[in-house]
């Protein structure tokens, strides 16, 4: 049983992008390892980005706007 799962920051991923992660991942799994698609769980977790960083700092200060 496959256990596949996405960390994204939390910044307006819509429903639709969601699905779309899900089904192509979950694809992805069928057609490189023949898993079955029944099995395949798809965890997606949105980080809120002042829990995110990048080059030793916070994800919502490194972009903010000046």
């Amino acid at each position: 049983m496959p256990y596949i799962n996405i960390k994204v920051t939390d910044e307006n991923v819509t429903r639709d992008q969601k699905k779309k992660l899900i089904e192509g991942v979950t694809d992805l799994m069928v057609e490189v390892l023949q898993k079955n698609p029944a099995t395949t769980h798809v965890v997606i977790d949105e980080v809120p980005v002042d829990n995110w960083g990048v080059n030793s700092k916070m994800y919502s200060e490194k972009f903010k706007k000046s």
